[in-house]
């Protein structure tokens, strides 16, 4: 049960960068690699400020917005320079490296005697640890989602959309294709290092590694949400992000408890990824020859 527990809080801080993620693969339709160097970026900041006597809810907000930086360069970088999206994301991601070490000033920070914005509820409520962030977690996502659900129903949303869905119609409609592009990339950044943030925290040490991977988990959170709900509406599709995180927190946990080490979890989650990428074509697949078989009987 606790391992049940633990996997819920984990996956619900782990969706916040799985919304950043579909942001930029799903909306904006790219692949953005800045993901792996925003969410070490977004725990270095934090880390480093609650480590100095920051305020923790100051410098969780304070990761969001370095992660946003992270997006604008990356956009800069695609836009004004015309390098190719991949390669941009790469040049910010290497470059993310050096900055984040700056930041920390070494390899990794503890928290462990630290104020933490994880555990603001602690001290509020008499409830294990485990279940306040819980509730921490699902209020952060609730905000996220809800602002994100009235974000895409303005004018500057519509846009957005429009720019992923099509570039030549949304630039022929009015639309700033340049300015949506950078807009998308750093919110999708942005919430990608308020991940990193929060799971810094939770774990109690900020580690300049810590990045390595990221997108994989993110894409398998995302991928899994869209396997259990297909054809459903953009609010529904953010809230299932929730769903999918939980999911790969739980198959990863299960993973663990069978003997695997942790130095096995990024081969376990490409596999996974894997798994869940082909899985709609096999399911695709079985169903034509389900169709055809019933066919045959009938002629």
């Amino acid at each position: 049960m606790n391992l049940i527990i633990v996997s819920i809080a984990e996956g619900l801080l782990w969706a916040v960068m799985a919304i950043g993620i579909f942001l930029s693969f799903r909306i904006l339709q790219i692949a953005d690699l800045t993901i792996e160097g925003a969410f070490p970026l977004g725990a270095a900041v934090s880390a480093a400020m609650i480590a100095s006597g920051f305020n923790p809810l100051l410098a969780t907000l304070m990761g969001f917005v370095a992660g946003m930086l992270a997006g604008l360069v990356t956009g800069l970088l695609i836009n004004k320079l015309n390098i190719p999206t991949l390669l941009a994301g790469i040049l910010t991601m290497t470059g993310l490296y050096s900055i984040n070490l700056r930041i920390m000033g070494q390899a990794n920070i503890s928290l462990l005697n630290q104020d933490r914005f994880t555990q603001i509820l602690d001290k509020v409520f008499n409830l294990p640890s485990q279940t306040n962030l819980i509730l921490l977690a699902s209020l952060i996502l609730t905000v996220i989602v809800a602002g994100l659900h009235l974000f895409f129903k303005t004018d500057l949303g519509q846009a957005l959309i429009a720019t992923g869905d099509n570039e030549r119609m949304a630039a022929s409609m009015g639309v700033k294709i340049q300015q949506m592009k950078i807009l998308a990339l750093m919110l999708s950044n942005g919430f990608v290092a308020l991940s990193g943030s929060l799971i810094a925290q939770n774990n109690g040490y900020a580690d300049i590694s810590m990045g390595i991977g990221t997108i994989v988990i993110g894409l398998a959170s995302l991928m899994l949400a869209e396997v259990i709900y297909a054809n459903v509406s953009l609010g529904v599709r953010l809230t299932s992000l929730a769903v999918g995180s939980i999911i790969y927190r739980l198959l990863i946990s299960l993973a663990l408890s069978l003997g695997l080490q942790p130095n096995d979890l990024k081969l376990v989650s490409a596999i996974l990824l894997a798994l869940v990428i082909a899985l709609p074509h096999f399911f695709k697949h079985y169903q034509s020859n389900l169709k055809a078989m019933k066919e045959g009987d009938n002629d």
